[in-house]
């Protein structure tokens, strides 16, 4: 997929995941699950999940530890791909 069609298709994806403030750890395998199923997923990081960390830092992080590849962060929000 190139890039026009990610955003594209990233810009038309709702956040299905909320990561509040249990951590990432809680919505690891609900990202590997919905992955599997589609190719874009966004994940809304909310203020009670980040504490001093940046949006940038608890979606890298969730990215490796689910293995799902980051395309970007907008704001709160951050996109992955399989």
């Amino acid at each position: 997929m190139n890039k026009k069609e990610l955003r594209k298709l990233s810009h038309e994806t709702n956040a299905t995941i909320w990561v509040g403030k249990d951590g990432v750890e809680k919505v690891i395998e609900e990202l590997k699950d919905q992955l599997r199923e589609k190719k874009v997923v966004k994940v809304k990081l909310l203020q009670s999940s980040r504490g001093e960390r940046s949006t940038d830092e608890l979606a890298s992080s969730l990215a490796e530890k689910s293995g799902a590849k980051m395309y970007e962060t907008i704001g709160n929000t951050a996109i992955f791909v399989r």
